[in-house]
């Protein structure tokens, strides 16, 4: 295993995981099989995503600052952010209705008998206005202690906007200064990685052993219609969009991205595999710092693909497990509301089924209902968030195409070690 590259070290290590743990599901009773997997798996699992959580702040504050003032123009910084904001929104949208279509042809949940109501209290979601209030930063500082993303993007962009405007009072400086502390935090990054074979089997091996494979079995339809509509959207629309709006070699793309898709499965955090993703696609896939250290925070941040698909088809499936007939305006209304939902969604574990009580209240549905999926939502958490950290590095590659900033030697080349 140790003579592989990472990539295949970090696939190893999770096929592996998953293994152990599902064996160990069948002994989880036992004291000493909980305290292997409460105080090996877990430990070992926790402070691995610890360690990228680390480096989330100071890598987007350093990168997004850096980024803006690389790309030397205000006006290419707005025309940037517009066309990413259309992709991110265009895409998302399609993927809820890709995700309505999926589930209304399979019809999850019909037939479904309860012996029981569940219940589920879900915390109360933010207003769409409270959402947008909350963009700007009270305290710059105490964001980024309390990691709110969106605010400190917010903060990151005017900072950069600023050094840009300073022009030559010490402009040359500062960005001398962010680029050398950019490089720095791609070291660390690096140093990371080399537990990243340890810290993905803990964490897959410690999923397995306490979820098994017995929850998926009495909600087998919808979590298939979901993993299939994932697997569409990360594999045949995303490829197609990369193929249309870059011409670059699909393929190549993909290879590139599974160590990046296994992080994203192991930690089910957009968030923790913001640093990876950013030397992926720059070291790997050619974009320019400028453009990676902008579009992929903000897509962690406010591009939840994944996210939207579960909750679209969980809406139709709590629908259909309480008989309960959408109209095509409770369509309109999911894609609308969904879409909101993903771009506040924050980029760590469980945090769709919060935003999905706020879909289902937009059409009338009961959130007691969140509590039918809860049993495998936590494979269906990591599925997802690979599926919406591929939709960053897509938006990247697109965007870095069309403003002329993609090396497409590095993107060719057999790098992906």
């Amino acid at each position: 295993m140790f003579k592989k590259n990472l990539t295949q070290q970090i696939l190893t290590a999770m096929l592996l995981g998953g293994v152990v743990g599902g064996i160990l599901n069948f002994w989880v009773e036992i004291a000493a099989i909980q305290w292997l997997v409460n105080n090996v798996f877990q430990v070992i699992g926790q402070i691995f995503v610890r360690l990228l959580n680390m480096l989330v702040v100071p890598l987007v504050f350093v990168s997004l600052v850096g980024g803006v003032v690389a790309l030397g123009d205000v006006g290419k910084l707005g025309r940037l952010g517009g066309k990413t904001l259309l992709f991110f929104l265009a895409t998302t949208m399609a993927a809820i209705a890709l995700a309505l279509i999926m589930a209304t042809i399979v019809a999850p949940g019909q037939g479904y008998h309860l012996e029981t109501h569940p219940t589920y209290s879900a915390n109360t979601p933010p207003s769409i206005a409270q959402t947008i209030i909350e963009l700007v930063p009270n305290n710059p500082i105490q964001a980024m202690a309390q990691g709110q993303m969106l605010p400190l993007i917010i903060f990151s962009l005017l900072f950069g906007i600023a050094v840009l405007m300073a022009q030559n009072s010490g402009q040359q400086r500062v960005k001398q200064l962010f680029d050398d502390l950019n490089e720095i935090n791609l070291q660390i990054v690096i140093i990371v990685m080399k537990f990243a074979p340890l810290g993905v089997f803990c964490l897959i091996s410690k999923t397995f052993a306490v979820e098994g494979f017995g929850a998926i079995k009495p909600l087998l339809d919808y979590f298939l219609v979901v993993v299939v509509t994932l697997f569409i959207q990360a594999f045949i629309i995303y490829p197609l969009l990369i193929k249309w709006l870059s011409g670059l070699d699909v393929g190549i793309f993909l290879k590139k991205m599974r160590r990046v898709q296994i992080f994203a499965f192991s930690t089910a955090s957009s968030n923790a595999t913001i640093p990876v993703n950013i030397e992926n696609t720059e070291k790997h896939l050619g974009v320019d710092n400028s453009i990676a250290s902008f579009i992929i925070p903000l897509g962690a941040t406010i591009n939840m693909d994944g996210t939207a698909i579960m909750q679209g088809v969980a809406t139709l499936f709590i629908a259909n497990v309480y008989s309960i007939h959408l109209t095509n305006g409770d369509y309109a209304m999911v894609i609308v509301t969904a879409t909101l939902a993903s771009i506040g969604t924050a980029g760590v574990p469980g945090v769709g089924l919060i935003m999905l009580a706020m879909v289902l209240n937009q059409v009338g549905l009961p959130v007691e209902g969140i509590a039918l999926i809860m049993g495998v939502d936590r494979l269906l958490d990591m599925m997802r968030t690979a599926v919406n950290i591929t939709g960053d590095a897509v938006a990247a590659v697109i965007m870095a195409k069309s403003e002329g900033a993609l090396d497409h030697q590095i993107y060719l080349a057999n790098n992906n070690e």
